[in-house]
Parts: C-alpha cells; sequence; structure tokens
C-alpha cells in the first residue's frame, strides 16, 4: 500500500510544484482568502470529491470514503498569508505587493490537495475515511480553526494529523514532540498617557516615552524573577510607538507586544503580573494607562499514542533521514484547538532550500522553501492516515 500511495504522489510532484507556485504567486491574508478558498474547493469539485466551502468562514472540508469500515481521519493544512512585500528573485514571486506566503502555508495547501487526490484514486483499497481540513485564518487571531470546529469540521472525526513545513531544518528531517510543542500566544496593547510639554521644561510635564521605557525593562522581570526558572515564558514588546517633533516630551506612548507561554497558570499569572507592574511604574509617574490583554492560541499539545504512531509512520518513508524529539517552539499554532477536541499529533517536516545559508526565516520577506520537501510531508501525513486503521 505505501509502495502505491508513494509512487503515486511522485507522479503528482509537479501539479503539488505548479500548485504552490500559484498560490505563491497569489497570495490572500487572513480572513479575505476568498479566490484561495474557491480554488480549493474548484480542485475538489473537478476531481469529483465531496467538498464544502464557506465552513466556518473561508474554509474548505472535503472529503474521501474508503471502500473498507475503519476510522474518520482528518489531515489540516492552512492557507493564509502574511502583510509582508516579497524580496526573492524568483519566477513564482507574489504578485500582490505587500503580500507573501512567508510561512509555507502554499506549500501545506498544495501538499494536501494533491494527497487528497491520490487518497481518492486508491479508496476501492482504503479503510476508513478521510476528512481533509483546508483552514483560513491561522496566522490572525482568534484564527480559522475554532469557528470551522465550531460549523462541524471534526465530527465524526477520530484523530487528526498536521504538518508545518519548517524551513530552518534540513529536508528530510521530521521533528515531532510528545505534549506541549508550541506555546500560547497572547497579544497586549499599553497605552501611556502622560503630560506633554516643551523639551527643555521637563520639570512642568510627565513624560510618557520615559515610563513607556521604564516598562519596557520592568516587564522582563517577571520572566526573569517571577516565573519559575523551569518554565518557559516570553515577555516581547514589539512596538513602542511615540512620535513628536525634537523639542517636544511625550504625552503619549503605546507599547504593543506579545506573550508566549505552555502552562496555563503561567499564562494567568503574568497577565496579572502585567496590570499590577503598569500600574506602580505609571503611578510612580503619577500618569495613566489602558492595559489590553487580548488571549490567542493555546498552546499545542500533542497527544502521546498519536504522537509515537507518527514517528513509526515516518520511518516508513524513504526521504525521511532524520526522525529527532523538536524542542518546545515559542511560536503560536491554532492547531491547538483540534487537539482540544480530539486526539492528534502536529509536526515539523524539513524544508530548508538546497545551499541556503542564508537562514532566512519564517516571516522574513526573503522565506522560501524546499519544494521536495512538500512530497516528503504528503508521504508522512498519508503513510499515517493509511496506518492509523491498523491501531488499536
Amino acid at each position: 500500500m505505501n509502495n502505491q500511495l508513494y509512487s503515486k504522489l511522485e507522479g503528482y510532484y509537479d501539479e503539488m510544484v505548479s500548485i504552490r507556485r500559484f498560490m505563491h504567486q497569489h497570495p490572500e491574508l487572513s480572513f479575505q482568502e476568498h479566490n484561495t478558498a474557491q480554488f480549493i474547493k474548484a480542485y475538489y469539485e473537478k476531481l469529483g470529491i465531496e467538498v464544502k466551502g464557506n465552513v466556518g468562514g473561508n474554509g474548505v472540508v472535503a472529503k474521501v470514503y474508503g471502500k473498507k469500515p475503519g476510522k474518520t481521519v482528518a489531515l489540516r493544512a492552512d492557507f493564509d498569508a502574511l502583510p509582508i512585500q516579497d524580496e526573492k528573485d524568483v519566477p513564482y514571486k507574489s504578485l500582490v505587493p505587500g503580500v507573501m506566503h512567508a510561512c509555507g502555508h502554499d506549500g501545506h495547501t498544495a501538499t494536501l490537495l494533491v494527497l487528497a487526490k491520490v487518497l481518492d484514486e486508491m479508496k476501492d483499497e482504503l479503510e476508513g475515511n478521510y476528512v481533509l481540513i483546508h483552514q483560513h485564518a491561522e496566522e490572525f487571531a482568534p484564527g480559522g480553526a475554532i469557528t470551522m470546529i465550531e460549523d462541524g469540521c471534526l465530527e465524526g472525526v477520530d484523530v487528526i494529523f498536521g504538518t508545518h513545513l519548517w524551513a530552518s531544518e534540513p529536508t528530510g528531517t521530521i521533528q515531532y514532540r510528545t505534549g506541549p510543542i508550541m506555546a500560547a500566544a497572547d497579544r497586549f496593547e499599553i497605552d501611556i498617557q502622560g503630560k506633554g510639554g516643551h523639551g527643555a521644561q521637563p520639570h512642568k510635564t510627565k513624560d510618557a516615552i520615559v515610563t513607556a521605557s521604564q516598562l519596557v525593562l520592568n516587564l522582563q522581570q517577571i520572566v526573569s524573577r517571577k516565573v519559575n526558572p523551569v518554565e518557559s515564558a516570553v515577555i516581547t514588546v514589539g512596538t513602542f510607538m511615540s512620535e513628536n517633533a525634537f523639542n517636544v516630551i511625550a504625552d503619549k506612548a503605546k507599547l504593543v507586544g506579545t506573550v508566549r507561554t505552555f502552562n496555563d497558570d503561567v499564562r494567568q499569572y503574568i497577565e496579572e503580573e502585567m496590570d499590577r507592574i503598569i500600574k506602580g511604574t505609571c503611578y510612580l509617574s503619577d500618569s495613566t494607562y489602558n492595559f489590553l490583554y487580548e488571549r490567542g492560541y493555546p498552546a499545542v499539545v500533542n497527544h502521546a499514542k498519536e504522537t509515537e504512531f507518527l514517528v513509526t509512520s515516518a520511518k516508513e518513508v524513504p526521504e525521511v533521514l532524520t526522525i529527532e524529539e523538536s524542542e518546545p517552539q515559542m511560536g503560536g499554532e491554532d492547531f491547538a484547538y483540534y487537539l482540544k477536541k480530539i486526539p492528534g499529533t502536529f509536526f515539523f517536516t524539513g524544508a530548508k532550500p538546497p545551499g541556503d545559508d542564508s537562514g532566512y526565516p519564517h516571516h522574513h520577506p526573503k522565506f522560501d522553501i524546499d519544494e521536495t520537501a512538500m512530497l516528503i510531508a504528503a508521504k508522512t501525513l498519508g503513510t499515517a492516515a493509511i496506518r492509523i486503521h491498523q491501531e488499536d
């Protein structure tokens, strides 16, 4: 069965690349992926595969039914892009100014579409059913997963698998982890209101920039001095805004950033401690503030049995050269919501472009992938999806 799966996938590799490059040229932002969703839906309709659009928004769900009884397996791929200008010099460079696939979601979609095509061709020999979840809006909370689940994409599903093409790791690498593999990702905004004035008369002002600067430092002490060192946590201030003339003391400043955690108790503690520190810092400067803390995706927590099964499946794929346990990643993923509902696992498929010593990371303007990694991802997902019926 594996040989048939692999042979068919290899035969459609050029199509997989073509799909990926088309999507790379025509990216759409989170919650705006109307053309992309229509492209996915039309692909299934042309193959005669059952498909439903507008699932929880722009989501698309297709189903392949095996002729023999068995479990129902879901496979998921996301398809939204990012607000980044594509700076690569390649024939498939984004044609949309300021928007690009800088995280591999185009590759995820191409992988799942071709895998679905192969599963459909093999359906007479397959056990169980296969649900292909094409998810919108992974990049922007609240994300697309939660609304797709509410709209029934997991109804009747027994297990789910998902992968992320990982450009920081060599092609041929599969990384897995039991338990937390990606962090909860929250967002915060802090608006400081002081009292502006002349740059030569600071004693008559309440300098919002000084207060905000103190806050940037004070907030770092939560992780370094308040959180148990054995727990992982990050507080990052990504934006510091306060624009004035050179000789004016600012009356307003704004900080925007993110908090990343794995432990729910630590997550709650950091939110509470941030509020306490902001209140105290502003009290010292006699300033007022507004603090907004938005809960993003929860941590991605893989199930032990399904993760172990995925590792066993990956060992059967000839192109998989290295299988290793991943360190927990502080990036966020709304695949977490699927794993809160049903058993499954999420893993990384190495996709570092050959000869790429520049190390362009995900979300970089020159981000790219080794497209052969899509074939490895398809084989690994396909092997797991087919073999799961042999498990008790």
